[in-house]
């Protein structure tokens, strides 16, 4: 997720949410009737193909939500339980106000922060904690109903770093040295329109093309040049990162202030949309997509559905008011989703649903508004005041092998996990790095 907002009647509460290979031709040929048939070709040849436009190493974190885009990795040669105090700190570091996650790439660690009247995004040592470089530039604080700061997060590419502000400043890195490739202002190109927490998400990067939640249904750069390939129609965007269907798919979803939908990544032609009413506008976590199956969950007590998406158009097949996710999305592993449900204005919990039904499996009350990513078939989770929990990722009950407080204050932001270090921040920029590797 990566982005923040807050009730405007209550400016005292503060919350955040979040934050190619080309598909054969006949993908373009066929009308909009045979959507689910497309949708399905597109999803076989993306597991056969398994491309997604980015060469990293196998326990890298390069991009918001991890390698596969869904909160999971396949890392599992780590450790999960500590006598004494808990996992050892390898090092910290102080980046300034805000939400953003953070990613890891070649060694190096990315992520943004906000002081001085300027937002910075920072390149460390992933294993000293060294800074490598640095970038700044001047931008507003933004503190419209919570302390503002920064809350996109870098995506890395190769050897490139692409970063959008929550006012319209988009930049790509070298990621080695932060020298600027190119750098624009999309919403004063384009006339977008600012949502009221301004623009959220990370860019999504893939075949050449970045994506960026800007606009009604986004838009789309030249990823070499940063040159407009298209945009959607003006429009308050939602606050989630562009998701793609599947990793060789067409089709990238985008939130709105009152919709997710699923559009053409080359031309930005709309597929589908999902009406999606959440108070104040605020869509903000990311999609959850299941094979031929979406689901989406927002906070304010809206709660959560899943679509199929093989008819013409997305056809629900449940609904719950049991997972309610403001900011962060929870993730799906082995058939069932966990995650966070509440605001920030009541004692979130940490929850488990069976994807199939709905069904509550169980229930951790208090956790507050964290998040959880799974790694090896364990949750690694962050409570909302910066304690964190490793459990095994199973329905059957909540059984935590580690809970240690490892940061104070406010920690909304998603914890990384890659080769063996996690990496953990709080809303005031302290940012931790613990030494999870097998002795």
């Amino acid at each position: 997720m990566s982005s923040w907002f807050h009730r405007k009647t209550l400016p005292d509460l503060r919350f955040r949410p979040f934050g190619v290979a080309r598909i054969a031709q006949v993908n373009h040929r066929l009308d909009r009737m045979h959507c689910g048939f497309r949708f399905q070709l597109s999803f076989t040849l993306g597991l056969a193909l398994n491309v997604t436009g980015i060469t990293t190493h196998a326990d890298d974190w390069p991009q918001w939500r991890g390698p596969q885009r869904n909160g999971t990795s396949q890392e599992a040669q780590w450790q999960d339980t500590w006598t004494g105090d808990g996992p050892p700190v390898m090092w910290r570091a102080k980046v300034g106000l805000g939400f953003s996650s953070l990613v890891v790439s070649q060694g190096r660690v990315f992520t943004m922060g906000h002081g001085g009247d300027q937002d910075r995004v920072f390149c460390f040592d992933a294993e000293s904690g060294k800074e490598l470089w640095r970038h700044e530039y001047p931008a507003d604080l933004g503190d419209k109903y919570f302390e503002g700061g920064t809350t996109g997060t870098p995506t890395v590419a190769g050897e490139r770093v692409y970063t959008l502000s929550r006012w319209g400043d988009a930049f790509c890195f070298e990621a080695a040295t932060g020298k600027i490739i190119w750098s624009k202002n999309v919403q004063q190109e384009t006339g977008a329109t600012v949502p009221d927490w301004g623009f959220g998400g990370a860019p999504l990067v893939i075949d050449g093309t970045v994506l960026l939640n800007v606009g009604e249904a986004g838009l789309a750069l030249d990823a070499s040049t940063g040159v407009l390939r298209w945009k959607s129609k003006e429009g308050a965007a939602g606050y989630s990162t562009p998701l793609p269907l599947t990793p060789t798919a067409n089709h990238v979803v985008f939130s709105s202030g009152t919709a997710y939908a699923a559009v053409d990544r080359q031309t930005g032609a709309p597929a589908w949309q999902i009406r999606w009413l959440t108070q104040y506008g605020v869509n903000a976590a990311d999609p959850i997509v299941d094979g031929s199956r979406v689901f989406l969950s927002t906070g304010y007590g809206k709660g959560g559905a899943l679509f199929d998406l093989t008819a013409r158009e997305p056809k629900e097949q449940w609904k719950t008011k049991a997972l309610r996710t403001q900011m962060n999305p929870a993730v799906l592993y082995s058939g069932h989703l966990y995650g966070v449900d509440g605001d920030t204005t009541e004692k979130a919990s940490l929850k488990c649903l069976d994807v199939t039904n709905g069904a509550v499996k169980w229930t951790h009350p208090g956790f507050g508004s964290g998040a959880v990513i799974v790694a090896g078939g364990k949750l690694i989770g962050l409570g909302g005041t910066g304690e964190l929990y490793i459990a095994p990722a199973v329905p059957a009950e909540f059984t935590p092998t580690t809970r240690v407080q490892v940061l104070g204050g406010k920690t909304w932001t998603a914890p990384v996990l890659a080769n063996g270090r996690l990496y953990c921040r709080n809303s005031r920029g302290d940012v931790v790095c613990l030494d999870l590797r097998r002795k």
